[in-house]
């Protein structure tokens, strides 16, 4: 195989410690253009009025339907809740009305398929002893200025859960990220007290498995970061990322990563894809 892991001990040593890590410069400046780029072209494409599937936190139990179920395999476009006036029109252009665009980016985007299954990812997965890992889901999020929505506490391995749990997230900035345009916040070392609950889909449709633990906010600290940057999330660290409130997006391109040697899919999860995604890699 070849691969070579390219974590240094003492980034592996931050990412077990705090459950997360910032890598800089993982991007390049002409590989950021290009997602952007190829994004804008989507987003071109992409008719309107075709679906007003909406995309929430909060309230996704409520927002779910068969688009959302069918995206595992598709590109799909899901809106801001505050896209929308009381006419049930968009209040802006398409281009800045959609929360995010998933969540098989990674198979079926040339663009995003050679960031997504390039050797550095899999160098970066080999490092963190992933021995068969599978991207499972790829998100283009937009946070976009004034209407990007709040993103709650919680924790990657609650929607995308294998036994024994091996999500992993991986969040790189398309743009700068800040305290003012909604960069991410995380409860370092959290990942070390296990996974406190699950969503679940079944004949009800979706749900939390239990309610959500009340978090204390000055626990939280922010990760603000440049363009560029990789931040790499433990599969049960709380993490969270507030409304951007700026004039001024805040794009990422986030990939979620499970291992599938010797370990099994949670048939709960509310991803089910008629075929099996391929792995980076074989150990």
């Amino acid at each position: 195989m070849g691969l070579v892991g390219s974590l240094t001990p003492d980034q592996l040593n931050f990412f077990n410690s705090n459950g997360y890590l910032v890598m800089e410069s993982f991007s390049s400046p002409e590989e950021i253009e290009g997602m952007r780029n190829r994004m804008g072209q989507l987003l071109d494409d992409f008719d309107c009025n075709s679906t007003t599937s909406i995309f929430s936190t909060k309230n996704q139990q409520r927002a779910t339907d068969d688009y959302f179920y069918e995206s595992a395999e598709k590109i799909s476009f899901f809106f801001e809740e505050k896209a929308f006036g009381d006419d049930g029109k968009l209040k802006q252009p398409k281009q800045q009305s959609i929360n995010k665009v998933g969540h098989a980016l990674h198979e079926l985007d040339p663009v995003f398929s050679k960031f997504s299954c390039s050797d550095k990812i899999s160098s970066f997965l080999f490092s963190l002893n992933y021995k068969q890992p599978v991207i499972i889901q790829s998100m283009y999020i937009f946070k976009q200025p004034g209407i990007g929505g709040e993103v709650v506490p919680h924790q990657d391995n609650s929607f995308l859960h294998t036994e024994p749990p091996t999500c992993t997230g991986l969040w790189l900035a398309l743009e700068d990220a800040t305290i003012t345009n909604g960069c991410l916040w995380a409860i370092p070392g959290s990942h070390k007290n296990g996974l406190v609950r699950r969503f679940i889909r079944d004949e009800n449709g979706v749900h939390f498995d239990r309610p959500s633990p009340t978090y204390d906010q000055k626990d939280f600290v922010p990760v603000e970061v440049k363009a560029g940057t990789l931040v790499v999330l433990h599969g049960d660290l709380i993490h969270q990322s507030f409304e951007n409130q700026s004039l001024k997006s805040r794009h990422a391109y986030s990939l979620h990563v499970v291992d599938t040697a010797g370990c099994q899919w949670t048939q709960e999860n509310w991803i089910r894809r008629k075929v099996d995604p391929k792995p980076l890699y074989v150990c």
